[in-house]
């Protein structure tokens, strides 16, 4: 559902990435790193980011001057979870639940009449994809790859529309290979266009606040439910869009860059490898071809790209998006579930960690059984009790190293589906066997008692510690 409106200002709107950055800068201001020297398109911004990692810094990086190219480049906009909390007024440890409950009130769209991405508009001879400045990011990769990419497109049946990040490789002035591989809505909106033997128009939406990333990675609601709708309800007001293309396709108004065009029927070209979120070089693909038509931007325009690989920027919205989902399914059949964790350090997809009060024998494998049926991705699960800290690995792998019983407590489940570009899945069926671990005491006996320093102890300790000048 669209409500029509006037012009709107949106320039510095705050359902943008300029919003977005705005509030940093006012709030935030050490999580801002520009970049003046000159940087080489490939590689250097991905070794910066890695480098800024490897000593636990997640700050938005904008390169001003990325060799050859006038364009400035704007990146690690989602790979700090402060930020990302800050986005939606949350604390860090509750950003999961207020993500679900946020998602759970999705809000019917506004329609602007015009949107700042229109004020320079390339079609036909004008169209030259290799001006941007997109980087290459490892060596393993086949090209250039446009990775901040969402891809909008309508189903050809019901008409609904979807937004979500598909990997886009360089070919061409104006041509794309694109990768499909979540093999979700958009997979499905391509074949059901490709029956009836025809391409399917979408737009590549470059440029977005953060909160859309969240939201379009979105993935149990209902069929008639569109993504840009639970937008809006993470905004919690009326996602403002656009329409573009000759097709009308809406996207939005805030965003810095548009490329028009279609994903061609019946044809497929070779696309990657390319450095994925396993942290592997990744050959797997759908192998479709993207043709541009049109390119609109701002005057001003930021390019957006997404560290790729398992930097930060590139899963840790996935690890928020999959705790939220995680956590929505459980609590419906197991209200005494507390939280759930999907760890960075497990590519942000493949293990869940849920926090639960148990109050009967049997409930860590309902928890199992329904992570595992709740995301495709996610192929381990750990169970632990209240005391146990999800978001201390630490505090975690002591609960299976004191906690379990293999032989009752570790479920292994044959044949499952996992995702195609996951390199432990079988490469013809896309299957795995899964597995979960109930690392819970066990109810009825009496169990051993788990040594514990009082939170008074712990902040004297760190006032003395404070005192005598250590940094904490």
């Amino acid at each position: 559902m669209t409500t029509t409106i006037g012009s709107a200002a949106v320039g510095e709107d705050n359902q943008s990435l300029r919003g977005f950055l705005s509030m940093v800068e006012s709030h935030f201001p050490a999580e801002i790193l520009r970049i003046k020297e000159p940087v080489a398109r490939e590689f250097d911004t991905t070794s910066i980011i890695f480098e800024l990692e490897r000593v636990g810094k997640s700050p938005v990086v904008i390169f001003e001057n990325v060799g050859g190219f006038k364009m400035p480049v704007i990146t690690n906009v989602a790979a700090n979870r402060e930020l990302l909390a800050a986005c939606i007024g949350a604390n860090v440890k509750d950003l999961p639940t207020a993500f679900r409950e946020r998602c759970q009130n999705p809000l019917p769209c506004e329609l602007v009449k015009d949107a700042a991405w229109n004020e320079i508009v390339l079609e036909g001879d004008q169209i030259d994809l290799t001006a941007l400045p997109i980087p290459k990011q490892f060596s393993v990769d086949a090209a250039p790859y446009i990775t901040a990419g969402q891809i909008t497109a309508r189903d050809p049946i019901t008409g609904v529309d979807t937004t979500g990040f598909h990997r886009l490789m360089l070919k061409g002035k104006n041509k794309l290979g694109v990768s499909l591989h979540s093999r979700r809505r958009m997979f499905e909106y391509h074949r059901r266009a490709e029956e009836r033997g025809q391409n399917l128009p979408v737009a590549i939406t470059l440029g977005v606040h953060p909160i859309h990333y969240m939201g379009s990675m979105t993935y149990a609601y209902a069929p008639n439910v569109r993504k840009f709708e639970i937008i809006g309800g993470l905004f919690q007001e009326p996602y403002r869009l656009a329409a573009c293309g000759d097709e009308g396709l809406q996207v939005p108004a805030g965003a810095e860059i548009i490329i028009e065009g279609e994903i061609l029927a019946g044809e497929r070209e070779p696309e990657g490898p390319f450095g994925e979120f396993t942290g592997y070089a990744s050959h797997r693909s759908t192998q479709n071809v993207f043709i541009a038509k049109r390119v609109r931007m701002r005057r001003d325009a930021y390019f957006h790209s997404v560290v790729s690989g398992m930097a930060k920027d590139h899963i840790l919205i996935s690890c928020i998006t999959r705790e939220g989902e995680i956590l929505n399914a459980l609590k419906r059949n197991l209200p005494n579930v507390i939280a759930v964790h999907v760890p960075h350090t497990t590519c942000g997809a493949f293990m869940a960690i849920v926090s639960m009060k148990k109050t009967a024998p049997g409930e860590p494998q309902m928890a199992v059984m329904s992570a595992l049926g709740t995301e495709l991705y996610t192929k381990y699960v750990i169970v632990v009790d209240e005391d146990v800290d999800i978001f201390d690995m630490n505090d975690v792998m002591w609960a299976i190293a004191t906690r379990v019983h293999a032989e009752k407590d570790i479920m292994l489940i044959p044949g499952v589906k996992s995702a195609i570009i996951d390199p432990t899945s079988d490469p013809k069926t896309f299957t795995i066997t899964k597995m979960g671990i109930d690392a819970t005491r066990p109810m009825g006996v009496d169990f051993a008692e788990r040594l514990v320093i009082p939170e008074e102890h712990r902040a004297r300790a760190r006032d003395l510690l404070r005192a005598a000048g250590v940094t904490l």
